[in-house]
């Protein structure tokens, strides 16, 4: 399988490529420039030699140069037929690149000495006949040493003093372009091949420059593979797109550890919050096998406060492995956009609530709100505050629900929270040193502000007055469910 060239050898290429069109483009109009050039030159000489005159007194043009050359072409043009003769023509012989020859009306060539011969066209006897005054055209001819060659012909039409009518044509031969042209091109073939080779190299060298921050930034990225060290930096300096790079990079790296720290902090701190329970469970189930093997049976009421503890300590452990499945859940999947009536939310909470502290009073007293939420997360989120309530007030106690105006208020008559503890209790796994001999896993409030905020919400609690805590949610809804405003 063939390798795929690097990103240094691609832009390389890339630039050479780009150069050599450019440089094709450039010497190929400037090829045909020159050849228009030399063209119009040749046709400008052609009609030097024979361009139209008119003739004394007036009529078509006579022919080239002058009107007094007339008889001299006259009398080469009589001297094509039997019966004439040229000897008395004193026209001058054409220069080394000229041909020259008279065609008569009838199609009949008329060579002049040393002047080589041309092969008639069409158009020619066109121009003989006085169809057209003059054309100009490319064909092919033979020197008067025999050679033949291409050339550039122009033929001019004129009339003999006795009304005759004939043309006459004067050519070049386009080796005096064809040379020329040749050796520019290959003076622009060379100058395209060595802009080529000097703008690989070039692209090589200014490839090799552009991609030298990408060569750090490479080897940053293998060495935090190869260590798993995120706190690796990448220097970045300027503004350019490389840099955008560097920093984006160095923010993902620091997301990256500071996701790894926690993970490694939920890990610790559940690992410690789990030690506690499991301690007290594998106790008090040793204690019961040890009873059964020695054959002493524990006393009714010791056995049964050790069941008791059994499945407090198992209610714990489920009730901290569902808080750590909650905290699991990545906080960028898809929330749920379902409406929920936060009012029944809150009795249904409330209706758990009692049953967990059967001596409390709640009272509830909610207004229809609706919000956009998982019906599930939001009960849990009322539900641990009020289990919060319900664990810190005194025996026979009050809790107060309130829902109005989107504002959900629970408000306890407990000890309250001290003032140096209220930036802290949102945090996971963090527990009041006054509450860490109560039940608990210190990650209900964690859920309740990981859920409030998800849906668009906020969540404060505070002291009360008079004592107490008072917990405030505020969550955006309405007054009326959607579906039936209209």
């Amino acid at each position: 399988m063939m390798r795929r060239p690097s990103l240094r050898g691609r832009l390389s290429l890339l630039t050479a490529v780009a150069v050599a069109l450019a440089v094709a483009a450039c010497a190929t109009a400037s090829w045909f420039l020159v050849r228009d050039q030399l063209y119009d030159e040749i046709d400008r000489r052609l009609a030097v030699m024979g361009g139209p005159v008119v003739p004394p007194g007036g009529g078509i043009p006579a022919g080239p140069r002058d009107w007094r050359r007339t008889g001299e072409l006259t009398a080469m043009l009589n001297g094509c037929s039997p019966a004439a003769t040229t000897t008395g023509a004193r026209l001058r012989p054409p220069g080394p690149y000229e041909i020259m020859q008279l065609v008569s009306a009838g199609g009949d060539p008329c060579t002049v000495p040393n002047a080589g011969s041309l092969t008639v066209t069409g158009a020619d006897l066109q121009v003989a006949r006085g169809a057209r005054q003059w054309i100009v055209r490319d064909g092919t001819g033979v020197t008067a040493d025999g050679e033949r060659v291409d050339v550039r012909v122009r033929t001019t039409g004129f009339v003999t003093p006795d009304g005759t009518r004939a043309a006459v044509s004067y050519a070049l031969n386009l080796n005096q372009v064809e040379e020329p042209l040749a050796d520019l091109a290959l003076a622009l073939v060379a100058v395209a091949a060595l802009g080529v080779l000097a703008s690989a190299g070039t692209g090589l060298l200014v490839a090799r420059a552009s991609l030298r921050p990408v060569d750090r930034l490479t080897a940053v990225t293998e060495h935090i593979a190869r260590t798993e060290d995120l706190g690796t930096r990448i220097p970045a300096e300027g503004a350019d797109e490389i840099a955008r790079l560097s920093r984006s990079f160095n923010t993902m790296t620091a997301a990256l550890a500071a996701s790894r720290d926690h993970q490694q902090q939920l890990i610790a701190d559940a690992g410690h919050e789990l030690r506690t329970p499991l301690t007290s469970l594998r106790t008090n189930i040793d204690l019961l096998l040890r009873a059964e093997a020695s054959g002493r049976e524990l006393p009714a009421a010791t056995r049964h406060n050790l069941l008791v503890s059994v499945k407090a300590q198992m209610r714990e452990l489920s009730s901290l492995v569902g808080d750590l499945l909650e905290l699991a859940r990545p906080e960028d999947a898809e929330p749920a956009h379902e409406t929920v009536a936060l009012n029944e939310v809150a009795a249904r909470a409330v209706e758990r609530a009692r049953l967990r502290g059967p001596g409390l009073r709640i009272d509830l007293a909610a207004e229809p709100w609706f919000v956009t939420g998982d019906s599930a997360s939001l009960e849990r989120a009322v539900v641990n505050l009020l289990d919060n309530a319900v664990k810190f007030s005194p025996p026979g106690g009050a809790v107060r629900v309130r829902l109005a105006g989107g504002e959900l208020s629970v408000r306890d008559h407990g000890p309250g929270i001290p003032a140096g503890d209220l930036p802290h209790v949102f945090e996971r796994f963090w527990r009041s040193p006054s509450a860490r001999s109560l039940p608990g896993s210190g990650l209900g409030l964690s859920i309740v502000a990981r859920t409030v905020t998800g849906c668009g919400g906020r969540v404060l609690l505070e002291p009360a007055a008079g004592g107490g805590t008072l917990a405030r949610v505020w969550l955006p809804g309405t007054a009326e469910r959607p579906a039936d405003r209209d």
